[in-house]
């Protein structure tokens, strides 16, 4: 069946990566406009090397960076979305949101489908939105042993310490993604145990061993003519390596932290609304979502799970879930659920 995941994989992600949002895609300049509240922070390097090496405000909010990557070997883009008040409180740190794209996109997916901007325009909160690459899953390649890009390390370490170091980011985060990004959202919380204090998942894929499941990850990798056994090897002969990044096998390190879960059956029991190629993904991915609340279920680990009837792999769904999520993402970032300035 694997001829049928080519076919339908094409909108695990809104749009396609574009150019000027593909890894390395552009070369790396200094350019800086309209920041006020502290020093430009290109140039800024951290530890293991992470330099940026271009900062834009593009409005009083939003922030183009570009950064040089050793974990991942490239120049690539990340957004944020600062609070309203940053610039006018220079002695004050801010809570984090990551939030993750999907497979076959880019970092700006969630400014361009979603009313995060707004949404985030009297919350207290840092919102940032890295590059996961084309595959859109924020993972450690394995590259036949060898190792390749580390988009956790680039996300996790890097981002985190330029954020830290030029942005007055906190130690409060929480981590939300679609889809792929709904995979490491999960990935990332069981794997650094206390470093989110909250996480979501929409529409996720939440065991990535489940029977079906890793040809489905293989067909997201080779759409992007990357061989599939390059991201985690063989299921059967790299089985630790695989196991070490599946949520449900890593779920019992989530006690703790904050979980919203979401999505739908998809063409089972769906309204004639939606694009059946949606419909067809969603139910592609709705039994890793079951299969993995289940499994905290059976740990007594609490989360909010939202599995509703019908759906599709879109963003107009997501975009619902991230709002019935914010309670808990609020909680894990030390906010309240109802907004607050101050």
């Amino acid at each position: 069946m694997l001829a049928v995941v080519f076919v339908t994989t094409a909108g695990l992600g809104a749009l396609p990566v574009t150019a000027s949002g593909a890894p390395g895609g552009e070369s790396a300049a200094s350019a800086t406009s309209g920041r006020t509240g502290g020093p430009s922070a290109v140039g800024t390097t951290v530890a293991g090397g992470a330099r940026v090496v271009s900062e834009e405000w593009t409005d009083e909010r939003t922030v183009e960076l570009k950064v040089e990557s050793p974990a991942v070997g490239k120049t690539l883009p990340v957004r944020l979305l600062l609070p309203t008040g940053w610039k006018d409180r220079p002695d004050r740190t801010w809570p984090v949101l990551y939030l993750l794209q999907g497979a076959h996109d880019d970092y700006t997916s969630w400014t361009r489908e979603t009313d995060i901007e707004s949404f985030t325009a009297d919350k207290d909160v840092i919102t940032v939105m890295p590059e996961s690459g084309p595959t859109g899953i924020p993972t450690a390649w394995w590259n036949s042993g060898r190792g390749g890009p580390d988009y956790e390390a680039f996300i996790l370490e890097e981002v985190t310490a330029i954020l830290e170091a030029s942005y007055r980011a906190g130690d409060a985060r929480a981590v939300a993604g679609v889809s792929t990004g709904g995979y490491g959202a999960m990935a990332f919380a069981s794997r650094h145990p206390g470093m989110f204090g909250a996480a979501a998942a929409y529409s996720g894929i939440l065991h990535t061993r489940l029977p079906s499941v890793p040809t489905l990850l293989f067909a997201i990798v080779a759409r992007e003519l990357l061989s599939p056994l390059s991201m985690w090897g063989s299921p059967l002969f790299q089985s630790d390596n695989w196991k070490a990044r599946d949520p449900y096998a890593q779920a019992e390190k989530l006690r703790g932290t904050e979980l919203y879960i979401s999505a739908g059956t998809g063409i089972v029991g769906g309204g004639d609304d939606d694009p059946l190629d949606g419909k067809i993904l969603e139910s592609s991915v709705w039994p890793t979502t079951k299969s993995f609340t289940n499994r905290l279920e059976d740990l007594d680990i609490p989360a909010t799970v939202d599995l509703y009837t019908g759906g599709a792999h879109a963003w107009p769904y997501w975009q619902r879930e991230f709002h019935d999520s914010w309670p808990e993402l609020a909680k894990g970032l030390g906010l309240p659920a109802s907004p607050s300035r101050g």
